[in-house]
């Protein structure tokens, strides 16, 4: 992803995807990782902590989740870097966004049915061009 621009590399299963960069909370080591994106009303990117419906959260949501190791997060899309914070949504703007993204994404529903969790939303406001 990293080295090229293609829609072919950017856009899998019919979804945008955006590389995240965290500094993991235990280890210090940068991690990446190619996650699918949904755009809110606003054009910020929203994803989902869905990890297919697993028992427990994805590394990634725990990592960008922890402010000391990651206050500020680094993301490439389509070639394209920025800085972005991350908010956790919850109550009715949680609710609202859930929503819409199962009704664009039905499958996350099915994820949710998989687990006791209920899947994070983050939402990447992006701050600044890197």
């Amino acid at each position: 992803m990293e080295a090229s621009d293609a829609d072919e590399v950017w856009v899998m299963a019919g979804m945008r995807h955006v590389l995240l960069r965290t500094v993991g909370r235990k280890s210090g080591r940068e991690h990446k990782v190619a996650l699918p994106y949904w755009s809110d009303a606003a054009g910020h990117r929203v994803v989902v902590g869905s990890f297919a419906g697993a028992p427990q959260h994805p590394s990634w949501y725990l990592n960008l989740t922890d402010r000391d190791a990651n206050p500020e997060l680094f993301l490439l899309d389509q070639g394209r870097p920025f800085w972005a914070e991350a908010q956790v949504l919850d109550g009715t703007e949680y609710d609202e966004t859930w929503a819409a993204i199962c009704a664009d994404r039905p499958f996350y529903a099915n994820y949710q049915t998989r687990t006791d969790r209920r899947l994070p939303l983050v939402r990447l406001v992006e701050t600044r061009s890197a």
